[in-house]
């Protein structure tokens, strides 16, 4: 019997990269080479051979980049050395791999460095959620979509922060190895062969408000009263204060409109009712003010990037 060539993984780090941006991948694909033996071949590549301290302040031992090798993937983690100038022969290293049409990954803000190499020009694009404003702002080029775990286009993929990068690597290992080899995978790393919902369920918005905010008993108030009028004259007149007055100030606190830290609220909790119970979708809309299904629809997908029924399945699925 032939012996299967191992695809092999070029996993870029540098001084002050995120340590679990590149760990994380790999030891998904050390778990998927176990499932299938030789499936992967990976090594740690930097600007020069040595060791690489993260910002976690561990080193790691790397390969220099001038190494040249064949190699299938290449995965460029994130971290706070993505803030600085590129290493020429980072540079080099990564535009070669893409004239050779090897599959380029960023981890986290691993995007940053493509981008600035303009490998992500008119490409569909993702970075972590605090990041994505400046990554669109900085490369206009790039079609950056915000609420995505991970993007692919064409032999690009990119992926929200750090643990992202395990959602990405589950998907490339379903693309070589197949679904079945990807899902016995994520079940032995312990993590959801494919995670529900989109990046924003993470991002600061969660937080609406300081627990010790001008606003806080309002927003507790909220929570607990979800199918009440919590338009903003509503939540103006429990305040006492004047609509206009109320939302400048509330913006100012929270980060967010009423409205929309509402419309988080209502998601949040309806999610979890979608999950995790057997309550019906329209029974779940009423409860959470939404009033009707298609209009909690379509707050999922905008908040979530999936629809309540999905979000159910899959959990059913995961057991």
């Amino acid at each position: 019997m032939r012996r299967r060539q191992p695809k092999r993984v070029a996993v870029v780090v540098f001084p002050g990269f995120q340590l679990l941006d590149a760990t994380g991948p790999i030891a998904a694909f050390e778990i998927a080479s176990r499932l299938v033996r030789d499936a992967y071949e990976v090594s740690l590549v930097a600007a020069r051979p040595g060791a690489v301290r993260s910002s976690a302040g561990v080193a790691l031992e790397a390969a220099g980049a001038a190494h040249r090798r064949a190699w299938d993937t290449v995965l460029v983690s994130g971290g706070r050395g993505t803030r600085g100038p590129i290493e020429p022969a980072v540079a080099r290293f990564l535009l070669g791999a893409a004239s050779r049409a090897c599959r380029l990954v960023s981890v986290c803000s691993g995007a940053f460095l493509l981008a600035e190499l303009g490998l992500l020009d008119g490409r569909r694009a993702t970075t972590h959620w605090s990041r994505c404003e400046e990554l669109a702002r900085r490369f206009p080029r790039v079609r950056v979509e915000p609420d995505r775990i991970f993007t692919r286009d064409g032999d690009v993929w990119t992926s929200a922060g750090i643990t992202a990068g395990i959602d990405l690597a589950l998907a490339l290992i379903g693309v070589d190895l197949g679904e079945e080899i990807a899902k016995r995978t994520a079940q032995q790393l312990v993590v959801y062969h494919r995670r529900p919902g989109g990046q924003s369920q993470f991002s600061s918005l969660l937080d609406v408000g300081r627990p010790d905010g001008p606003f806080a008993e309002l927003l507790g108030w909220a929570r607990e009263h979800l199918d009440a009028d919590l338009s903003v004259e509503g939540l103006a007149r429990r305040a006492a204060m004047s609509p206009r007055n109320f939302a400048r100030r509330f913006a100012a606190e929270v980060g967010a409109t009423p409205a929309r830290a509402i419309e988080r609220m209502r998601v949040e909790v309806a999610r979890e009712r979608v999950e995790d119970g057997d309550d019906s979708i329209e029974r779940i809309a009423r409860d959470v003010g939404f009033g009707d299904p298609e209009r909690m629809r379509r707050s999922f997908l905008r908040q979530l990037g999936q629809p309540p029924q999905a979000l159910r399945r899959a959990r059913r699925a995961s057991g």
